[in-house]
């Protein structure tokens, strides 16, 4: 549930439905985009997403975590030129998780596509964002924030189409299957005494 007082080791927030969810991770987002340019303190004229080197704590927010059920969260990890932003998506049963994972296999492949997504997801999430503060100069932010936010809308209406679409096909091989074989020779042994008959 909700809390006042935030934990040390990031404040988590919890929602029923799809919207409120959404809602909760675009007010998130939107106060973590507020992003500036930082040169490294490491390497000199280098600026390095520090939400990435955390070569500094003083350099980072407290990074947020919003849930809409035990699966289904999203991780907001802010510093003072980057965010980073990683989904766990909804997989409620195998079929779910093998099309996730295919469907987050198939946009990581083509990373470069998509500008501000990470070729690998932070550890126990699916996939990842990271938006620095080139981006942020580049792009409206309103812009960013929606990209996300439509992306999640539509991966929960993808896989879930996806689900209805293997369902469908599964129970129309079923059903082809089954008649193939009510209507082949039979594969039972006659009752009759005089045939033993086997396929």
């Amino acid at each position: 549930g909700e809390t006042d007082s935030d934990p040390p080791l990031g404040f988590f927030r919890q929602t029923a439905t799809l919207r409120p969810y959404l809602s909760a991770v675009r007010a998130t987002l939107q106060a973590a985009l507020c992003l500036e340019n930082f040169s490294s303190q490491v390497v000199e004229r280098h600026n390095k997403p520090e939400v990435e080197v955390r070569s500094s704590k003083e350099l980072l927010l407290q990074p947020v975590t919003i849930s809409r059920n035990e699966k289904e969260k999203v991780l907001i990890e802010g510093s003072i030129n980057s965010v980073r932003v990683s989904i766990a998506v909804k997989q409620a049963d195998e079929i779910e998780k093998i099309l996730c994972h295919k469907f987050m296999r198939f946009m990581m492949m083509r990373a470069e596509n998509f500008f501000i997504l990470r070729r690998k997801p932070v550890e126990g999430y699916d996939i990842s964002f990271l938006i620095t503060n080139f981006h942020t100069e580049q792009m409206y932010k309103h812009k960013l924030v929606d990209f996300v936010i439509h992306f999640m809308e539509e991966i929960d209406k993808e896989i879930s189409e996806m689900k209805l679409s293997v369902n469908a096909r599964a129970r129309i091989v079923a059903e082809e299957f089954l008649k193939n074989v009510s209507e082949g020779p039979s594969c039972f042994p006659s009752r009759s005494r005089k045939t033993s008959g086997l396929c």
